[in-house]
């Protein structure tokens, strides 16, 4: 038995020296391309703005609530009734456009990941070509634990997108206009 493991590895040994690897970190390519620097900027704050709106509604939602129980042993049973049936069906509306934000955030996200995911993918296919590698992994996901640095071409993918693909610089701001002189 142990004769034909020996004689298989051993008639593997050729195939095996013919297969040259590599391997790019996409998640850290992403991070470090231009274009994902600013989609994730661009990201961040269309959160932000929307987080600030959701805080403004919780916040006048909590407002009520606080003020029904104020005035809720003032109230008759039906007027008591309504109110909470009220605030049960803003607060349920609240929670409901709250979790269709996050859900179109994340499309949004998953939108931009694959575009540029998508532009990232020829260069990868030329740098694989150009090196003659048999296979280009993937780290994050492919179940890579080590392999050497020098089979990294995350960094040549990063120089390479970022000079095919130049990201818009933002829009400078205008400087301010010198006094006593006409505004345009």
């Amino acid at each position: 038995m142990k004769k034909f493991l020996l004689l298989g590895f051993m008639l593997a040994l050729p195939v095996l020296a013919d297969v040259k690897l590599g391997y790019v970190d996409l998640q850290r390519a992403l991070r470090e391309v231009t274009e994902g620097q600013q989609a994730r900027q661009k990201l961040e704050k269309e959160i932000e703005k929307r987080k600030k709106e959701l805080e403004a509604e919780e916040n006048k939602i909590k407002n009520e609530q606080e003020n029904f129980q104020k005035q809720a042993a003032m109230m008759s049973e039906a007027a008591r009734g309504q109110k909470v049936a009220e605030l049960q069906t803003t607060a349920s509306a609240f929670f409901q456009k709250a979790q269709r934000m996050q859900d179109e955030m994340a499309q949004v996200e998953q939108k931009e990941l694959k575009n540029i995911f998508d532009k990232m993918e020829p260069i990868i296919t030329a740098i694989a070509q150009r090196e003659g590698l048999t296979l280009m992994l993937e780290k994050t996901n492919s179940g890579l634990v080590w392999a050497p640095p020098s089979i990294d071409y995350t960094n040549e993918l990063v120089r390479t997108y970022n000079e095919k693909h130049k990201a818009a610089a933002p829009p400078a701001a205008k400087p301010p206009a010198k006094p006593g002189t006409p505004a345009k």
